[in-house]
């Protein structure tokens, strides 16, 4: 019987990382993200910082805003790009997902506020073009985000990589876009335009930037299908798991009176993997 303890052991373990991995955490394509991040020591650090200063307290009911600002776009110019890129425009299939994408940046503080309700889009539009920091990011985002008609399919040739780069350089500023809900992966500022007076189709225009963009559009969909390549070594170490387990398993070579465990190890590996 002792010596089937290594086997029933190696299989309990093997249990466990099936319910684990088969959870619908497991299955939340923003928590793998999250967790490639954490074993990156540069996208950790500055993704830390920026945690840290966006949950800070500048005063009773408020927010440093600046400051947390600030440090999502040292995170966004600095961390790895597929990591950061991962982060933000995570596939999701679930409102479970979805929420936790939402929730990336601490929107509370770097996306909404400082008001309880959203302002007019001419506000933050006017606010940005006034900003060294905001109006180049806005001007890049127009470039490498708009429809182009000439094309095909609307869109420049191999405008994905650029428009996403672009997109992810507004976060952190005053036109910050985020996620509106977890049904949907619509994007916008948080801002309207019902009180917009004779700009009213200004502020159309801007915020239609990011509500009716095809290119956009397209491009978030392009990154989902090129998910894989992005966290392989994520992959890769699973498959690992599976090398260093099998090998674990053999040896002592085989083992008497323990066939049946062996099936079952076999099987449990076939369903992890």
């Amino acid at each position: 019987m002792a010596q089937c303890l290594r086997p029933t052991m190696l299989l309990l373990l093997l249990l466990w990382l099936l319910l684990r991995w088969s959870s619908p955490a497991a299955q939340n394509r923003c928590v793998d993200a999250a967790e490639a991040c954490t074993a990156d020591t540069r996208c950790q650090r500055l993704r830390t910082e920026y945690v840290a200063q966006c949950l800070g307290r500048a005063a009773p009911g408020g927010c440093p805003r600046a400051r947390c600002r600030r440090a999502l776009r040292r995170f966004f110019a600095r961390g790895p790009l597929a990591l950061t890129h991962a982060l933000l425009f995570c596939p999701c299939g679930s409102p479970g997902c979805a929420e936790r994408r939402r929730q990336t940046f601490v929107p509370a503080c770097a996306f909404s506020g400082p008001g309880p309700a959203p302002p007019s889009c001419i506000a933050p539009l006017d606010a940005c073009e006034h900003s060294r920091v905001c109006r180049p990011r806005l001007l890049a985002f127009q470039a490498f985000c708009s429809p182009a008609p000439s094309s095909p399919d609307g869109c420049h040739p191999d405008q994905a990589p650029n428009c996403l780069r672009a997109y992810a350089g507004l976060v952190g500023t005053v036109v910050t876009p985020n996620y509106l809900d977890n049904v949907s992966a619509r994007v916008a500022p948080w801002c309207h335009c019902g009180v917009s007076g004779n700009r009213q189709e200004e502020c159309e225009a801007f915020r239609g930037l990011f509500t009716r963009n095809r290119c956009l559009d397209g491009a978030i969909k392009a990154f989902d299908s090129g998910w894989p390549p992005v966290l392989q070594d994520q992959l890769d170490s699973h498959q690992d798991l599976e090398h260093r387990l099998l090998q674990v398993s053999s040896a002592d070579g085989p083992l008497e009176g323990c066939s049946m465990f062996s099936m079952l190890l076999v099987l449990a590996l076939q369903l992890l993997f």
